[in-house]
């Protein structure tokens, strides 16, 4: 095992872990920043997404040895107090039902959102067609996005 000093949600953090070790794994078990989910482990659902240097990233298929420097955000990072305008814009849509992707979809839209200011329906759909939200909430994730991008007004 070897120790890694990671930058997350802003802060570094040191852990020891294989150098195998999913970064999904070390947040979870390590860190205790359940916010982010296990989904699948194949990279096909997007629970797991977090951001490393602001690009959207399946968690459970980078491994703590490739992370280096850069910067993991993960949805404990957005905000502390759900004041985030995609967590404000995911609440005010009903966005959540089981609630269990919903870390990585607001994940994945701040990584769009940070890439276009005002994404389309069709940005929005090539980004989620790549996640899984077994509610059906799709149309509300839209929205929400939607939302957000005008700043929650």
């Amino acid at each position: 095992m070897a120790q890694y000093k990671l930058n997350v949600n802003g802060t570094t953090k040191t852990v020891e872990a294989p150098a195998d070790m999913p970064l999904l794994w070390a947040l979870r078990d390590l860190m205790g920043l359940t916010g982010t989910k296990y989904g699948c482990g194949i990279s096909a659902c997007g629970a797991c997404t977090v951001l490393l240097d602001n690009k959207e990233t399946r968690s459970c298929q980078v491994t703590v040895s490739e992370v280096g420097n850069k910067k993991v955000t993960t949805i404990e990072g957005l905000s502390k107090d759900g004041s985030h305008p995609l967590q404000k814009a995911w609440v005010e849509h009903d966005v959540p039902q089981c609630g269990y992707c919903q870390s990585g979809q607001i994940m994945a839209a701040a990584a769009l959102l940070a890439e276009k200011k005002n994404p389309t329906d069709a940005d929005i759909d090539e980004v989620f067609n790549e996640h899984v939200c077994r509610c059906g909430t799709y149309q509300r994730i839209r929205e929400a996005i939607h939302l957000a991008a005008k700043g929650g007004e």
